[in-house]
């Protein structure tokens, strides 16, 4: 039998990446769900693939994605919380203020699907002690925030050179992608002891060893360069998973099913240069790899098993 592998999808939206990046026109909460969940559901189900999808409380909470959000749960996937404003510098806040940011998310997902999260991914991989008290003082079973990689400096470079940002807003935005330190962090799900309870930690799985990233984006951003390469990078990583008996858990992004010519003003996330539809090819043969040589599961499954 293969072994398991979990995969998620972090359900960010439109605005919330114009948010992130200091672009103007974030406010009026554009959204592109009604392309992104169509094809991420069709790719799923011809795999017959039942993941975690984390929603934005936001998005839960506005009518106009309310129907894209309950086919999610109607196809069967696991619903987790991902914060209700999409800030990574929630890690930042105080208690009281991590505590509503995660109940008025987790009621606004309930409203729209019926469904309890009881697993939670921080936006930009943002973690703290406190977010692990509140999530277990709610009730959750787990967290999936961690990336246990070197290179969250550089990435956050990448992500912000072209950024009109103060000094202000950067220092806010420290956090995103994590530091150097993670790197240091296990990389497998492992306990956590919170003041409110145990909490199981799942992170998303980089290469053994290495430390690096091997999630779809990532990959998206190597096939640029070399379509074999990223293929053989993503096959290499997977092998060594099997081989220090690591349980991959992997990440999708919305943009991993959009391209420049879906949504123009995404243009400066790495791999938007290229269309939805060589995007959308690209990210089926990824799952396909993944799918040959591991059972995909929920992260919920992985935090129990």
């Amino acid at each position: 039998m293969k072994p398991p592998a979990s995969l998620s999808l972090d359900l960010d939206n439109q605005w919330s990446y114009l948010k992130i990046h200091g672009d103007p026109g974030w406010e009026r909460y554009p959204s592109y769900l009604d392309l992104v969940v169509p094809r991420a559901l069709a790719l799923l189900r011809a795999f017959d693939a039942r993941i975690t999808v984390f929603i934005v409380g936001a998005d839960a909470a506005r009518a106009e994605n309310v129907e894209s959000i309950a086919e999610i749960a109607r196809a069967g996937h696991e619903i987790g919380n991902h914060s209700y404003h999409h800030e990574p510098w929630v890690a930042r806040a105080e208690a009281p203020l991590v505590y509503d940011e995660l109940s008025r998310a987790h009621d606004a997902i309930v409203g729209a699907t019926g469904i309890e999260p009881r697993g939670f991914r921080g936006p930009g991989f943002a973690t703290s002690t406190t977010l692990f008290d509140v999530l277990a003082r709610l009730g959750y079973r787990y967290d999936a925030s961690r990336l246990p990689t070197f290179i969250g400096p550089l990435a956050r470079w990448y992500y912000f050179r072209g950024a009109a940002l103060s000094r202000e807003e950067r220092a806010l935005r420290g956090e995103l992608f994590g530091s150097w330190r993670d790197g240091l962090h296990r990389n497998r799900a492992h306990d956590v002891a919170t003041r409110f309870g145990p909490l199981v930690e799942v992170p998303v799985t980089t290469m053994p060893g290495a430390r690096v990233p091997i999630h779809f984006s990532y990959l998206h951003y190597l096939e640029r360069l070399s379509p074999r390469a990223a293929e053989r990078y993503f096959v290499t990583a997977l092998a060594l998973c099997r081989i220090t008996r690591t349980q991959p858990s992997l990440l999708l992004h919305p943009l991993d099913f959009l391209g420049g010519d879906d949504v123009p003003s995404l243009r400066f996330f790495p791999g938007m240069d290229r269309s939805g539809a060589e995007k959308l090819a690209a990210t089926e043969r990824f799952v396909r790899i993944l799918a040959e040589r591991f059972a995909i599961t929920t992260v919920a499954e992985h935090a129990c098993a």
